[in-house]
């Protein structure tokens, strides 16, 4: 039976079994759905594929197990599942162990998967393998949708192991599990926050992988997913009547996330906004700059008759705070 690779795996629930030369020519994609919610205008989700030179790192987690290896790693307990408090009469050899490991792996059990590999770093501490274990517990709470589990054994292999070959990975396995924890935009959005803060952390500290290219375009996702929140707290209190509190959900849209989908409408709101309060200029220019950016949106058609209607034309104020904030805008 050929070995199994967790960067060569496309989703969590069917793995395929492939051989050593097949681990060498394939590449297949992590998975990038994650579960928006309606009323979020994503598009079409990106995917990335990860070449096999990214994975290429993780492929000795992969290695069948030896009993005679020697090379000293450090120990510690595992995270999330408790190990068999086994005497030493009844510890397995390190390689039949870890193998076991791999082989629960393959068939989807995962949950005991992570409790085998526990069980490596506690009954052989100073081997090569419970380093690598050690990791690998991350990857199966990752798998079984454990996510807050599979953060903590990450961090601990990180704590561990800073500058460890696969460090790139547990960064990156981290960002994924606070992303696919990402939810319904009417809901608090500390999730989100978190999975752009791990997504741009992989980015900035492996610039240029293949890692980081998946990263950033999560992170897009991310940030479009935050601007819809701050739209749909700031068109409540427009229906409210709360006018300022709705400018400035809608301000921190264009401060903040002026790249994302929600930009034309936050224009427009804030052209609506403003001229519910009698700030005609914000307005004008507000409108001026959703038609020079987007010119062909409904959202620019609908501002132009909303001013229309009250005498005046799209007119931009070079000092507006508007003005100054939206420097480049790439329309959608």
């Amino acid at each position: 039976m050929g070995s199994w690779n967790p960067c060569l795996w496309r989703g969590k629930r069917r793995p395929h079994l492939i051989s050593q030369a097949g681990i060498r020519r394939l590449t297949l994609l992590f998975r990038t759905g994650v579960r928006f919610a309606t009323g979020l205008r994503l598009g079409s989700v990106v995917a990335v594929a990860l070449a096999l030179s990214a994975c290429s790192s993780m492929s000795n987690l992969l290695d069948r197990g030896s009993s005679t290896s020697t090379q000293a790693a450090s120990s510690g307990s595992g995270d999330g599942i408790a190990p068999d408090m086994a005497t030493p009469e009844q510890s397995e050899p390190v390689g039949p162990l870890y193998n076991k490991g791999l082989e629960q792996m393959q068939s989807g059990e995962y949950r005991t998967a992570a409790k085998t590999f526990a069980e490596v770093e506690r009954q052989h501490p100073y081997s090569a393998w419970a380093t690598k274990a050690q990791l690998m517990q991350a990857y199966a709470q990752y798998q079984r949708n454990a996510y807050d589990e599979a953060i903590n054994a990450a961090q601990r292999f990180l704590t561990l192991h800073p500058g460890h070959k696969d460090a790139a990975y547990a960064y990156y396995l981290i960002a994924l599990s606070n992303y696919e924890q990402i939810i319904d935009v009417r809901r608090d959005q500390t999730n989100t926050q978190k999975a752009l803060a791990s997504l741009e952390e992989v980015s900035r500290r492996y610039p240029g992988t293949a890692y980081a290219q998946d990263a950033a375009a999560k992170a897009t996702l991310a940030r479009d997913h935050l601007a819809g929140k701050e739209m749909e707290v700031g068109r409540y209190y427009l229906k409210k009547g709360s006018y300022l509190a709705g400018i400035n959900r809608f301000k921190r849209v264009i401060t903040e996330y002026q790249n994302t989908s929600h930009t034309p409408e936050a224009l427009y709101r804030l052209t609506e906004g403003y001229l519910a309060l009698g700030v005609k200029s914000e307005a004008q220019t507000a409108a001026a700059v959703l038609g020079y950016n987007y010119p062909k949106s409904q959202w620019y058609q609908d501002a132009y008759a909303l001013l229309q209607n009250d005498g005046i034309l799209p007119a931009e104020n070079k000092e507006s705070w508007i003005s100054k904030a939206v420097s480049s805008v790439n329309p959608f």
